[in-house]
């Protein structure tokens, strides 16, 4: 039983020991990015008007009635404005 709190407390004693630091790791990191901020904001903003026409495309003809270039053209929005605005 002596043995093992012997055991035991130098383990502990090994594990509250630091290993000599006098001399710093050189680490060096260097990130490189592929593609810069600015164009992964612009892709961003291309890929949600993307999602956004072919919402639109997909709500007006396949879930409506209408063919689904229709959604695109301005007549249909001018009278989906006008519906709203109640005229």
């Amino acid at each position: 039983m002596a043995e093992l709190k012997k055991n035991f407390s130098l383990r502990k004693k090994a594990k509250k020991e630091v290993p000599d630091t006098s001399e710093p790791k050189k680490t060096w990191w260097v990130q490189i990015r592929l593609f810069p901020i600015w164009l992964r904001i612009i892709l961003v903003i291309a890929l949600i008007a993307l999602a956004a026409v072919l919402g639109a495309m997909v709500g007006f003809g396949v879930i409506g009635d209408g063919r689904p270039a229709d959604a695109l053209k301005w007549e249909t929005w001018q009278h989906i404005l006008d519906i709203m605005s109640g005229k």
